[in-house]
């Protein structure tokens, strides 16, 4: 059993939350909007959140995964002491804080890249980027190419593969973990890292705190073996985010019933025994209320995400049904990265907002929920029931997105069950 096993995640893209500049023009650009969090405190309680993912903060260009120095805050966002005092009040309110780590690339403003491009060849960080080559320049007008990520010419890819680099990484994580205190990482495109680096991550940082978590974003599920003891204690569970919309959307429970039961099976789950991390938007997703063709149908996807197998995560702001739709081109992702201020936190669907806090408290206190078996019990289009159990704790979970009502009834692990639904409700029940 771990903490980050029972509770609560909240993701917060901060660059966007709180409405700082698109780039990243210095003195002009700075201030302490990180500040803004400690005003969200008393709304994440409410909430019932446990830990808070806040994305990438260290100095960069633009977006923050162009990271120009791993040792100092985004000016945009705040100095060290601002992070310092916003992290202080968010443990005090017995919140974790797990940071974004960009550990694959860098931005072009990286030191020790622009020592490559002053002394070339002869410079110590030579062997630092992934393919470097100085025969041709790059789009950008650089005397040199690299591997990049994604093809942005604006992320240079680290060599992994060098244990130089890979020291300067872990110093940077010991001083996130002197000055910040945190709690846990994202490793972002962790698909691509290099294995023995996350191994290297993994010793280093249990060793400075046996419980630190360390979780990969993987847009393919099927890495269940960058999961152990050594790795990653979760990946990102797009499999069941995709099957979670697609499911209401083309009333079709089977997706998504298939899908928990293919990862989680006792016997043959090709997860079994580990816990994925589960959402229903991030910030390059859109947003799940923008997502779906009835907007009736997001409280029984909040009921699946808070009481599936795995790990929950709320993304700020779609707890009141925001919207946000992915565009073209270099600003696809600013209408799901858009700020949010306490104002209109609440002025937002407040029933919906009440909803996820029932069903958090509800699995606060539920091992069923948080360490449970799932089985099937009943599968329909648009009806569902699904059981979570665990040392003698039964927790039935029902969905009807139909227009009818409907009512579960029946025998599951020997005892008697009935429940009834009225159109697109779901139930949470104990037994």
């Amino acid at each position: 059993m771990a903490w980050f096993n029972e509770t609560l995640f909240y993701h917060i893209y901060p660059i966007g939350a709180f409405d700082a500049p698109k780039r990243n023009e210095g003195e002009a650009t700075k201030g302490s909007r990180i500040l803004s969090l400690i005003d969200w405190i008393p709304h994440l309680q409410e909430l019932g959140v446990g830990a808070l993912y806040i994305g990438p903060i260290f100095e960069s260009v633009s977006h923050g995964y162009d990271t120009n120095d791993y040792f100092t805050p985004d000016s945009r966002l705040g100095t060290k002491e601002d992070f310092q005092k916003v992290f202080r009040c968010l443990h005090d309110a017995g919140i974790r804080i797990v940071l974004d780590g960009v550990f694959n690339h860098v931005g072009r403003g990286f030191g020790p890249y622009q020592n490559v491009l002053e002394k070339r060849d002869a410079s110590p960080s030579r062997w630092w980027f992934s393919g470097l080559n100085f025969g041709w320049g790059n789009p950008l007008g650089d005397p040199c190419t690299y591997n990049t990520w994604g093809g942005d010419w604006n992320l240079v890819k680290l060599e992994l593969g060098n244990p130089e680099v890979r020291n300067y990484l872990l110093q940077a994580v010991g001083t996130w973990i002197d000055d910040y205190d945190i709690d846990g990482i994202r490793l972002d495109t962790a698909d691509v890292l290099h294995p023995d680096f996350i191994r290297d991550l993994n010793h280093f940082t249990k060793s400075r705190k046996a419980d630190f978590w360390l979780m990969g974003e993987f847009m393919n599920c099927a890495n269940c073996q960058m999961m152990g003891p050594d790795l990653l204690d979760s990946i990102t569970n797009y499999e069941c985010w995709k099957g979670m919309y697609s499911s209401v959307n083309s009333k079709n429970f089977f997706e998504i019933s298939y899908g928990i039961n293919r990862q989680t099976n006792p016997q043959w789950g090709m997860y079994r025994g580990k816990y994925l991390y589960n959402f229903l938007d991030n910030h390059d997703q859109p947003r799940i209320a923008s997502q779906v063709t009835d907007r009736r149908t997001l409280p029984a996807l909040y009921t699946m995400l808070l009481t599936m197998p795995g790990i929950p995560s709320i993304y700020y702001g779609s707890e009141w049904g925001m919207e946000g739709r992915k565009g073209q081109g270099p600003e696809a992702d600013y209408d799901l990265r858009r700020p949010m201020t306490v104002e209109a936190m609440e002025a937002g669907d407040q029933a919906l907002m009440a909803k996820i806090a029932e069903l958090a408290a509800f699995r606060k206190t539920s091992k069923a929920l948080q360490y449970g078996s799932y089985t099937n019990v009943t599968e329909r289009n648009e009806q569902l029931l699904y059981a979570r159990e665990c040392d003698g704790e039964l927790v039935l979970v029902g969905f009807n997105i139909s227009e009818q009502p409907f009512t579960f009834e029946g025998n599951t692990y020997g005892r008697n069950y009935r429940i009834e639904l009225a159109p697109f409700e779901s139930k949470v029940v104990r037994l």
